[in-house]
């Protein structure tokens, strides 16, 4: 069983979290693997490794780049979404940027970022109709619930 299948995600090494954001740039990573752990690292990675911009722009054309690869058609109900790329990457972000983060290994930031962020977080700042619809997926809309810090 692979790493990313089992319910609770635990990096042992950076090695690992190498290789799934590897098979995540060359579309290998199977699309099982492709879980909410699996975006949050590899937006952890390109966070460390870029500038806000450049890193936004990789994980952005990378998700479309893979879901092409897996033949996932972006459409107004499925496919990539831009609101929840942007905002997860801000999410990242602010994890990153807390003080106690400086200095930390990979694993241990990757580690405690997958076992620390809410899947439904992005539901505290939207509703469900604002952030499923065809244009939160299509370009970045603001909250409607609570703003982002």
């Amino acid at each position: 069983m692979s790493l990313l299948t089992i319910d609770a995600v635990r990096f042992r090494t950076a090695g690992e979290i190498f290789s799934l954001v590897r098979r995540f740039d060359d579309c290998t990573l199977p699309r099982g693997e492709w879980t909410h752990a699996a975006h949050l690292t590899v937006a952890l990675w390109y966070l460390l490794e870029f500038d806000w911009p450049q890193a936004t722009e990789r994980v952005r054309r990378g998700i479309k780049r893979y879901n092409a690869a897996h033949a996932v058609q972006t459409t107004p109900t499925g496919g990539y979404h831009e609101t929840l790329t942007l905002f997860w990457l801000r999410a990242v972000r602010s994890f990153l940027e807390a003080e106690r983060n400086e200095g930390r290994a990979l694993t241990s930031l990757a580690n405690e970022l997958v076992a620390t962020a809410d899947s439904q977080l992005p539901l505290r700042h939207y509703t469900r109709a604002r952030l499923f619809s065809a244009e939160a997926r299509a370009s970045w809309v603001e909250p409607d619930l609570k703003p982002l810090d």
